[in-house]
């Protein structure tokens, strides 16, 4: 398992690039400045120590060096010790409505991106809670089950889009009754599931019959929605430029709506209640109260507990290659000049 303790320093990366072009465009520049300062045979003549592999083994070096310097800054760290240890806490599904209405801009960015900072608004506020993760349309797939990475539960989170799913429309009952498979019957935790949708639901009475499953399996149901009563068009992007709004059979502009009426009936059916996410900062408030009045229990997690620094290393190696890049000099090494290993022995 490793740990990066500051990944800011990644963004370093891309001085490498830059490196390259100016020292492409140098060598451009140079070859130019030679034609027209004499004959390239002839200074070739002048200069018979002058090595071309050298430059190209300079830049290597010096990119290497600085790869190894970014890492080491990164601080990568790795899990040594991989141990069970006793928590309290809540085992909570977050199910994400990823139809193609989550598209909809009338709360920004978009709906779905509205929904994904809401789940991982309630993640940071969790303690030893564990999370699991479906994503849902027509279908419901698990995308994390439960456990108590919140690191991994925030790179699936973001990694969900409307695409991830062929098959369309909204199903909220297959997303509740994938959820009822994601608690340990063996260990009774208190359940909780979060459906985070903009209300829409073409399970025809299905869901209904899912929430009573669900209620008899200890899980509590809690709804968040997302937009607007208005509605709005359902935008088709690509490349983040919109191109046309999604239309019916009869060629009319879709409006998706936020359904309230169908979120409050599922909370209220499942002993929980319906949060609208219009304010992100207040319903995260409204869920942590909730959480903390629920009780905890004892369940078992493993966990790696010892991370070891590895940063020396990859400081000692770019040192190493930074050193190496001062002595490298331009001119050719006489042993390998006798080896003649890249053609730069000059033909009688």
């Amino acid at each position: 398992m490793i740990q990066f303790d500051e990944k800011i320093y990644f963004y370093l990366l891309f001085i490498i690039p830059v490196i390259i072009v100016l020292f492409i465009l140098a060598l451009i520049w140079k070859k130019k400045a030679q034609k027209k300062f004499g004959n390239p045979i002839l200074l070739k003549k002048l200069t018979p120590n002058k090595s071309h592999f050298k430059s190209t083994l300079k830049l290597i070096l010096l990119l290497l060096g600085i790869a190894l310097l970014v890492i080491g800054l990164v601080n990568p760290k790795i899990g040594t010790k991989l141990e069970t240890v006793k928590r309290e806490g809540v085992d909570i599904v977050f199910a994400v409505d990823v139809s193609k209405s989550m598209l909809a801009e009338d709360i920004a960015p978009n709906r779905l991106e509205k929904a994904k900072r809401l789940v991982s608004e309630i993640i940071n506020q969790l303690g030893s809670d564990r999370i699991g993760i479906i994503a849902y349309a027509g279908q419901a797939y698990p995308q994390l089950p439960i456990t108590t990475d919140y690191g991994a539960a925030k790179m699936f989170l973001q990694s969900m889009n409307t695409d991830m799913l062929t098959s369309q429309g909204t199903a909220i009952n297959e997303a509740i009754e994938l959820a009822t498979t994601y608690y340990d019957d063996e260990e009774q935790t208190n359940r909780v599931l979060f459906i985070i949708s903009d209300g829409e639901d073409h399970s025809e009475g299905l869901t209904s019959d899912a929430v009573e499953e669900a209620t008899e399996e200890g899980i509590q149901i809690f709804t968040i929605g997302v937009g607007k009563e208005k509605g709005a068009p359902i935008p088709i992007k690509r490349n983040g430029i919109v191109e046309t709004l999604k239309k019916d059979s009869q060629g009319e502009v879709v409006i998706t709506k936020l359904n309230e009426k169908v979120l409050v009936d599922i909370a209220d059916d499942g002993n929980g209640e319906y949060i609208d996410g219009t304010n992100t900062e207040q319903a995260v408030d409204f869920i942590k109260e909730q959480l903390i009045k629920m009780d905890k229990t004892e369940f078992e997690a493993k966990q790696f507990a010892e991370y070891k620094d590895q940063f020396q290393w990859f400081l000692g190696a770019a040192l190493l290659f930074l050193f190496l890049d001062i002595f490298v000099l331009d001119k050719k090494t006489k042993w390998l000049k006798k080896l003649n290993l890249f053609n730069e022995k000059e033909e009688e």
